[in-house]
């Protein structure tokens, strides 16, 4: 018998859309680091540091499934930096996981990190599996056995795992009971993205979408619009576009755009969100109730004020940003703009938020878990609400006065506020 796993369908589109091209991940998150690191005056010692993860521990686990075999499965735990402190980030269960894919995503944690001056470095994990074809007893014994691989470097105060594509709070139970087996002293706080009754945090599930809401508000603030009334397309309807598009409807603008991985629906009149919301299946999907749908791509170049890309990467391209109409894009999606189409966005004027910034709510709400998890106290779910609000506030003011201070783009200046911390923590440290 096999379970159906609830996951962030966004991230598992964008996983399976970029299978085959996670050296280029790698590779032009290496090329903007390069950049970044020479804007902030750093030399080329610190570009060495700063371009590869510190420490990859690949993993065999065995596992005994339901019909008596053994299965070995293969795991990775990167490690980018842990200068600042200790590391953070999540661990994805799916059959195209590969190391370059778990390096290039742990500096990506590093990034949103330093963005949102959390107290730690960029972390990332995975196993190469499919949990859509095990069973709930193989996922457990696959999920502690992924954690007594690895648990000579992890921990509360060494790297703090955390769910991601194909896994979730009760998988993240699993590998905090078992992680007490073994540091019986110092659980709950190793992992984050727990059930509430297990230390997990209030909030935690809308946060991707609280902050890239609070990131829409403050770039609708820098352009002199309105966010009431202001038409705004959501490319993705799984976990973040969802909450995004009924976050949107609440405070007054007009969704005139969703999508999911069969199609889109659009009406410049406006969308009935809670309509849409009540008829999605567990995946995101609700197009395929509906005759009148048109193509991802010809959502992305409809007349709108407020882009918003959640779902799968590579949407916005060379070939297609000169076609896009939103004053605002703001990327809730990981890597859905080319660098290509960045440069060509900025130069027409728009206003493009980066993802490590826009998406950056998650890791805010991981960081809030754990500190709760460290206090033995716990926050109400306004209280959570608010401390993100401010983080980021504070995170969308510092980098875009960094783009205006020093002449670029929204994406470079992340960039240079999201590795500023990390390097300075390295040279303090004497490493560089």
């Amino acid at each position: 018998m096999t379970v159906t796993v609830p996951v962030n369908s966004d991230h598992v589109q964008k996983l399976e859309s970029t299978q085959n091209e996670t050296l280029n991940l790698l590779n032009s998150t290496q090329l903007i680091i390069k950049e970044a690191v020479q804007k902030l005056g750093y030399n080329d010692e610190m570009y060495e540091l700063l371009k590869e993860p510190v420490r990859i521990l690949t993993v065999r686990i065995p596992v005994r499934m339901d019909n008596g075999s053994i299965k070995v499965f293969t795991g990775y735990r990167s490690q980018h930096n842990d200068a600042v402190g200790p590391t953070k980030g999540g661990v994805r269960f799916h059959p195209e996981v590969n190391e370059e894919e778990v390096k290039a995503l742990s500096i990506w944690m590093s990034l949103k990190c330093g963005i949102t001056n959390l107290p730690y470095g960029g972390g990332k994990g995975g196993i190469i599996c499919d949990p859509r074809n095990m069973s709930f007893g193989e996922l457990e014994r696959l999920s502690r056995g992924y954690v007594r691989a690895i648990s000579q470097i992890v921990g509360p105060a060494k790297d703090i795992p955390a769910p991601d594509v194909y896994t979730n709070s009760q998988i993240m139970a699993w590998m905090m009971d078992e992680y007490s087996r073994l540091r019986e002293f110092d659980s709950p706080g190793f992992i984050t993205g727990k059930p509430i009754v297990l230390g997990g945090s209030q909030g935690r599930e809308t946060a991707t979408a609280r902050g890239v809401t609070v990131c829409i508000e403050e770039a609708v603030k820098k352009k002199g619009m309105d966010l009431q009334g202001a038409r705004i397309v959501v490319q993705g309807f799984g976990n973040a576009g969802s909450f995004l598009a009924k976050f949107m409807h609440d405070a007054g603008a007009k969704v005139i755009g969703i999508s999911d991985a069969h199609g889109a629906l659009y009406d410049p009149e406006g969308l009935d969100i809670d309509y849409l919301l009540e008829r999605r299946d567990s995946f995101g999907t609700v197009t395929n109730l509906f005759t009148n749908v048109i193509t991802n791509q010809e959502l992305l170049e409809k007349e709108c004020d407020i882009l918003v890309p959640a779902a799968i990467s590579n949407q916005i391209t060379a070939q297609n940003a000169h076609r896009i109409k939103a004053s605002i894009v703001v990327e809730a999606a990981n890597g859905p703009t080319t660098l290509e189409a960045t440069k060509t966005l900025d130069e027409r004027g728009v206003l493009l938020v980066p993802d490590i910034l826009a998406s950056s709510g998650g890791v805010t709400v991981s960081y809030f878990e754990w500190v709760q998890n460290n206090q033995g106290y716990y926050w109400s779910e306004e209280e959570v609400a608010e401390k993100l609000r401010k983080v980021m506030v504070d995170s969308f003011e510092t980098i875009y006065q960094t783009s205006q201070a020093r002449q670029v783009d929204m994406r470079l200046a992340a960039y240079m506020v999201g590795i500023r911390k990390t390097a300075e923590a390295s040279r303090f440290r004497g490493w560089v």
